[in-house]
Protein backbone atom coordinates (compact mmCIF):
# COMPACT_ATOMS: atom_id res chain seq x y z
CA UNK A 1 0.00 0.00 0.00
CA UNK A 2 1.50 3.52 -0.72
CA UNK A 3 2.31 5.73 1.69
CA UNK A 4 -0.23 8.21 2.52
CA UNK A 5 1.66 11.73 1.64
CA UNK A 6 1.09 14.28 4.43
CA UNK A 7 -0.27 16.87 4.09
CA UNK A 8 1.39 20.59 5.30
CA UNK A 9 -0.72 23.19 6.40
CA UNK A 10 1.99 25.71 7.34
CA UNK A 11 4.91 26.98 5.90
CA UNK A 12 8.36 24.71 6.44
CA UNK A 13 11.53 25.50 8.32
CA UNK A 14 13.56 24.89 5.52
CA UNK A 15 11.79 27.03 3.56
CA UNK A 16 11.69 29.74 5.98
CA UNK A 17 15.29 30.08 6.47
CA UNK A 18 15.54 31.00 2.75
CA UNK A 19 13.83 34.58 4.00
CA UNK A 20 15.93 34.56 6.90
CA UNK A 21 19.12 36.41 8.23
CA UNK A 22 21.81 34.35 9.72
CA UNK A 23 23.69 35.64 12.58
CA UNK A 24 27.63 34.45 11.73
CA UNK A 25 30.96 34.96 13.19
CA UNK A 26 34.07 36.17 12.00
CA UNK A 27 36.47 32.73 10.25
CA UNK A 28 37.66 31.40 13.65
CA UNK A 29 41.41 29.87 13.67
CA UNK A 30 42.27 27.45 16.14
CA UNK A 31 46.23 28.33 15.39
CA UNK A 32 46.12 31.29 17.32
CA UNK A 33 47.80 31.49 20.70
CA UNK A 34 47.55 33.76 23.55
CA UNK A 35 51.68 34.61 22.53
CA UNK A 36 52.43 35.42 25.94
CA UNK A 37 56.30 35.81 25.17
CA UNK A 38 55.92 38.80 23.16
CA UNK A 39 53.72 40.28 26.12
CA UNK A 40 56.32 39.45 28.86
CA UNK A 41 59.09 40.61 26.83
CA UNK A 42 60.17 43.95 27.56
CA UNK A 43 60.80 45.87 23.97
CA UNK A 44 63.39 48.20 22.94
CA UNK A 45 63.03 50.30 19.90
CA UNK A 46 65.94 50.29 17.47
CA UNK A 47 67.39 52.64 14.76
CA UNK A 48 68.74 51.65 10.99
CA UNK A 49 67.19 48.21 11.95
CA UNK A 50 70.59 47.39 14.25
CA UNK A 51 71.36 46.75 17.83
CA UNK A 52 74.78 46.79 18.91
CA UNK A 53 74.95 44.89 22.45
CA UNK A 54 78.21 46.53 24.00
CA UNK A 55 79.91 43.82 26.13
CA UNK A 56 82.73 43.90 29.22
CA UNK A 57 85.94 42.11 28.14
CA UNK A 58 86.10 39.13 30.07
CA UNK A 59 89.22 38.97 31.69
CA UNK A 60 90.52 36.40 34.50
CA UNK A 61 91.61 38.94 36.65
CA UNK A 62 89.10 39.01 39.65
CA UNK A 63 88.23 42.81 41.68
CA UNK A 64 89.37 41.57 44.75
CA UNK A 65 92.64 40.22 43.24
CA UNK A 66 93.95 44.28 44.54
CA UNK A 67 92.42 46.32 41.62
CA UNK A 68 89.73 47.97 43.72
CA UNK A 69 90.88 48.28 47.28
CA UNK A 70 88.69 49.19 50.68
CA UNK A 71 90.03 52.34 52.72
CA UNK A 72 93.73 51.74 52.01
CA UNK A 73 96.27 53.07 54.14
CA UNK A 74 97.74 56.71 55.06
CA UNK A 75 100.51 56.53 52.64
CA UNK A 76 99.49 53.58 50.15
CA UNK A 77 99.16 54.24 46.47
CA UNK A 78 95.78 54.30 45.42
CA UNK A 79 95.08 51.19 42.86
CA UNK A 80 94.52 51.84 39.14
CA UNK A 81 92.16 49.94 37.23
CA UNK A 82 90.43 50.51 34.23
CA UNK A 83 87.38 48.78 32.25
CA UNK A 84 87.96 47.16 28.82
CA UNK A 85 85.40 46.36 25.92
CA UNK A 86 85.32 43.97 23.26
CA UNK A 87 86.32 45.52 20.41
CA UNK A 88 83.97 42.99 17.94
CA UNK A 89 80.48 43.47 20.04
CA UNK A 90 77.70 41.61 18.36
CA UNK A 91 75.23 43.58 16.83
CA UNK A 92 71.45 42.05 15.74
CA UNK A 93 69.85 43.05 13.03
CA UNK A 94 66.31 43.00 12.63
CA UNK A 95 64.59 40.12 10.87
CA UNK A 96 61.20 40.75 8.58
CA UNK A 97 58.61 38.29 8.90
CA UNK A 98 56.76 38.59 5.68
CA UNK A 99 53.80 37.45 3.09
CA UNK A 100 52.16 38.77 0.53
CA UNK A 101 47.92 38.41 0.43
CA UNK A 102 45.98 37.87 -2.79
CA UNK A 103 42.44 38.78 -3.17
CA UNK A 104 40.47 38.72 -6.58
CA UNK A 105 38.96 42.26 -6.43
CA UNK A 106 35.55 40.37 -8.10
CA UNK A 107 35.20 38.62 -4.68
CA UNK A 108 36.06 41.82 -2.36
CA UNK A 109 33.45 43.61 -4.56
CA UNK A 110 30.64 41.57 -4.43
CA UNK A 111 31.08 39.60 -0.93
CA UNK A 112 31.97 42.80 1.49
CA UNK A 113 28.85 42.43 3.47
CA UNK A 114 28.03 41.77 6.40
CA UNK A 115 31.90 41.48 6.69
CA UNK A 116 34.85 42.93 4.74
CA UNK A 117 36.40 40.35 3.32
CA UNK A 118 39.94 42.19 2.40
CA UNK A 119 39.65 42.74 6.31
CA UNK A 120 39.45 39.58 7.53
CA UNK A 121 42.10 38.31 5.11
CA UNK A 122 44.29 40.75 6.55
CA UNK A 123 43.27 39.92 10.50
CA UNK A 124 43.84 35.96 9.97
CA UNK A 125 47.35 36.89 7.84
CA UNK A 126 48.06 38.90 10.74
CA UNK A 127 48.06 36.68 13.37
CA UNK A 128 49.61 34.16 11.03
CA UNK A 129 52.31 36.27 10.93
CA UNK A 130 52.43 37.28 14.88
CA UNK A 131 52.76 33.20 15.41
CA UNK A 132 55.73 33.25 13.26
CA UNK A 133 57.12 35.99 14.71
CA UNK A 134 56.97 34.13 18.46
CA UNK A 135 58.39 31.31 16.48
CA UNK A 136 61.24 32.80 15.80
CA UNK A 137 61.96 34.52 19.01
CA UNK A 138 62.49 31.18 20.39
CA UNK A 139 63.71 28.86 17.53
CA UNK A 140 65.42 31.16 15.02
CA UNK A 141 69.20 30.55 14.46
CA UNK A 142 70.34 33.71 14.75
CA UNK A 143 68.18 35.42 17.48
CA UNK A 144 65.86 32.42 18.76
CA UNK A 145 66.44 32.13 22.76
CA UNK A 146 66.30 28.64 23.13
CA UNK A 147 68.99 28.12 20.73
CA UNK A 148 71.03 30.71 22.16
CA UNK A 149 71.56 29.83 25.87
CA UNK A 150 75.42 29.90 27.01
CA UNK A 151 76.49 26.10 27.90
CA UNK A 152 77.58 27.02 31.71
CA UNK A 153 73.64 27.91 31.55
CA UNK A 154 72.23 24.70 30.93
CA UNK A 155 71.85 21.97 33.20
CA UNK A 156 69.65 18.28 32.53
CA UNK A 157 66.84 17.32 35.21
CA UNK A 158 67.89 14.69 37.26
CA UNK A 159 65.90 11.77 36.44
CA UNK A 160 63.34 12.88 33.61
CA UNK A 161 60.22 14.83 34.33
CA UNK A 162 60.65 18.50 35.93
CA UNK A 163 60.63 18.30 39.62
CA UNK A 164 61.23 21.27 42.11
CA UNK A 165 64.78 20.61 42.82
CA UNK A 166 65.32 20.71 39.04
CA UNK A 167 63.18 23.95 39.14
CA UNK A 168 64.99 25.14 41.72
CA UNK A 169 68.60 24.81 40.27
CA UNK A 170 67.76 26.53 37.47
CA UNK A 171 66.57 29.74 39.56
CA UNK A 172 69.85 28.92 41.17
CA UNK A 173 71.02 29.76 37.35
CA UNK A 174 69.25 32.87 36.93
CA UNK A 175 69.13 34.15 40.52
CA UNK A 176 69.85 37.60 39.31
CA UNK A 177 66.34 38.72 39.10
CA UNK A 178 64.59 36.45 37.35
CA UNK A 179 61.31 37.02 35.82
CA UNK A 180 59.27 34.31 34.34
CA UNK A 181 59.88 31.05 33.35
CA UNK A 182 58.85 29.79 29.25
CA UNK A 183 57.73 26.30 29.23
CA UNK A 184 55.49 24.43 26.62
CA UNK A 185 51.94 23.59 27.99
CA UNK A 186 53.06 19.72 28.81
CA UNK A 187 56.07 20.52 30.46
CA UNK A 188 53.87 22.76 32.73
CA UNK A 189 51.46 20.14 33.38
CA UNK A 190 54.60 17.87 33.94
CA UNK A 191 55.88 19.88 36.91
CA UNK A 192 52.23 20.30 38.15
CA UNK A 193 51.89 16.86 38.19
CA UNK A 194 55.76 16.11 40.13
CA UNK A 195 54.60 18.54 42.33
CA UNK A 196 50.56 17.58 43.57
CA UNK A 197 53.28 13.99 43.88
CA UNK A 198 55.37 15.85 46.33
CA UNK A 199 52.28 17.55 48.35
CA UNK A 200 53.47 21.14 47.24
CA UNK A 201 50.69 22.16 44.16
CA UNK A 202 52.50 25.11 43.06
CA UNK A 203 49.81 28.62 43.63
CA UNK A 204 48.68 30.68 41.05
CA UNK A 205 48.98 34.00 39.89
CA UNK A 206 46.70 36.39 37.93
CA UNK A 207 48.63 38.07 34.98
CA UNK A 208 47.62 40.09 31.85
CA UNK A 209 43.99 39.12 33.21
CA UNK A 210 44.67 35.53 33.13
CA UNK A 211 45.88 32.77 35.49
CA UNK A 212 49.26 30.99 35.71
CA UNK A 213 51.21 28.61 37.54
CA UNK A 214 53.85 29.98 39.72
CA UNK A 215 57.31 28.66 41.69
CA UNK A 216 59.13 30.60 44.07
CA UNK A 217 57.46 33.71 43.02
CA UNK A 218 57.93 33.31 39.24
CA UNK A 219 55.18 32.53 36.61
CA UNK A 220 55.00 29.56 34.18
CA UNK A 221 54.77 30.86 30.85
CA UNK A 222 52.72 28.71 28.44
CA UNK A 223 54.22 28.66 25.26
CA UNK A 224 54.01 26.15 22.42
CA UNK A 225 56.71 27.22 20.32
CA UNK A 226 59.13 25.86 22.49
CA UNK A 227 58.56 22.62 21.26
CA UNK A 228 58.87 19.10 22.40
CA UNK A 229 60.71 16.53 20.40
CA UNK A 230 58.33 13.19 19.80
CA UNK A 231 56.40 11.37 17.40
CA UNK A 232 52.93 13.33 16.87
CA UNK A 233 50.20 11.54 19.29
CA UNK A 234 52.63 9.62 21.57
CA UNK A 235 51.72 10.94 25.51
CA UNK A 236 55.83 10.82 25.89
CA UNK A 237 58.25 13.22 24.58
CA UNK A 238 60.95 15.77 25.31
CA UNK A 239 61.23 19.52 25.73
CA UNK A 240 62.90 22.45 27.61
CA UNK A 241 62.30 24.81 30.10
CA UNK A 242 63.55 28.56 30.38
CA UNK A 243 64.71 30.77 32.90
CA UNK A 244 64.69 34.43 31.81
CA UNK A 245 65.79 37.96 33.38
CA UNK A 246 64.67 40.86 30.93
CA UNK A 247 65.39 44.36 30.12
CA UNK A 248 68.30 46.24 29.72
CA UNK A 249 68.65 47.85 32.93
CA UNK A 250 68.86 44.28 34.46
CA UNK A 251 71.26 43.20 31.27
CA UNK A 252 68.42 40.48 30.51
CA UNK A 253 66.57 39.42 27.49
CA UNK A 254 65.08 42.32 25.35
CA UNK A 255 62.87 42.31 21.86
CA UNK A 256 64.00 44.53 19.48
CA UNK A 257 61.42 46.90 16.96
CA UNK A 258 61.77 50.23 15.00
CA UNK A 259 59.01 51.97 15.00
CA UNK A 260 57.71 54.43 12.13
CA UNK A 261 58.16 51.74 9.30
CA UNK A 262 55.86 53.08 6.51
CA UNK A 263 52.26 51.54 6.45
CA UNK A 264 52.28 50.75 10.26
CA UNK A 265 49.22 49.83 11.78
CA UNK A 266 51.10 48.29 14.88
CA UNK A 267 54.55 48.98 16.12
CA UNK A 268 57.03 47.56 13.56
CA UNK A 269 54.05 45.44 11.73
CA UNK A 270 53.32 47.22 8.37
CA UNK A 271 50.31 46.59 5.79
CA UNK A 272 51.07 47.95 2.14
CA UNK A 273 48.88 47.88 -0.69
CA UNK A 274 50.82 46.76 -3.59
CA UNK A 275 48.51 47.41 -6.48
CA UNK A 276 45.90 45.22 -9.13
CA UNK A 277 47.14 43.48 -11.59
CA UNK A 278 46.34 42.93 -14.96
CA UNK A 279 44.19 39.51 -13.78
CA UNK A 280 41.96 41.99 -10.80
CA UNK A 281 43.95 40.61 -8.18
CA UNK A 282 44.91 43.06 -5.41
CA UNK A 283 47.71 42.15 -3.47
CA UNK A 284 49.07 43.58 0.06
CA UNK A 285 52.70 43.21 1.57
CA UNK A 286 52.46 42.42 5.58
CA UNK A 287 55.69 42.68 7.21
CA UNK A 288 56.49 42.61 10.98
CA UNK A 289 59.95 43.42 11.92
CA UNK A 290 61.54 41.89 15.28
CA UNK A 291 64.66 40.45 16.91
CA UNK A 292 65.62 40.11 20.48
CA UNK A 293 69.03 40.05 22.17
CA UNK A 294 70.68 37.96 25.29
CA UNK A 295 72.72 41.18 26.57
CA UNK A 296 74.90 38.63 28.84
CA UNK A 297 75.13 34.79 29.30
CA UNK A 298 73.13 34.79 32.52
CA UNK A 299 70.18 36.86 31.79
CA UNK A 300 68.73 33.20 30.43
CA UNK A 301 69.05 29.55 31.42
CA UNK A 302 67.83 25.80 30.11
CA UNK A 303 67.05 22.98 31.46
CA UNK A 304 67.03 20.30 29.26
CA UNK A 305 65.74 16.65 28.46
CA UNK A 306 62.54 17.42 30.50
CA UNK A 307 60.10 14.39 30.07
CA UNK A 308 56.38 15.31 29.45
CA UNK A 309 55.19 11.92 29.95
CA UNK A 310 55.48 10.60 33.74
CA UNK A 311 52.34 10.25 35.06
CA UNK A 312 52.06 8.88 38.54
CA UNK A 313 48.91 6.60 40.08
CA UNK A 314 47.30 7.96 42.87
CA UNK A 315 45.19 5.45 45.71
Amino acid sequence: MAEETKVRHTLSEQAARQLANTTKTPPQWDGITPRWLVSFLPWVPVEAGTYRVNRVKETKVEIAGGDVECSPRDGKDLPETFVDYEEKPREYTLNAVTTVLDVQTRVSDLYAHPMDQIREQLRLIIEKVKEKQEEELVNNAEYGLLRHVAPSMRLKTRKGPPTPDDMDELISKVWKEPAFFLAHPRAIAAFGRECTRRGVPPPTAALFGSQFLTWRGLPLVPCDKVHVAGKPGEKSGKTSILLLRTGEKKQGVVGLFQPGIPGEVTPSLSVRFMGINHKAIASYLISLYCSAAILTEDAIGALEDVEVGHYHEYA
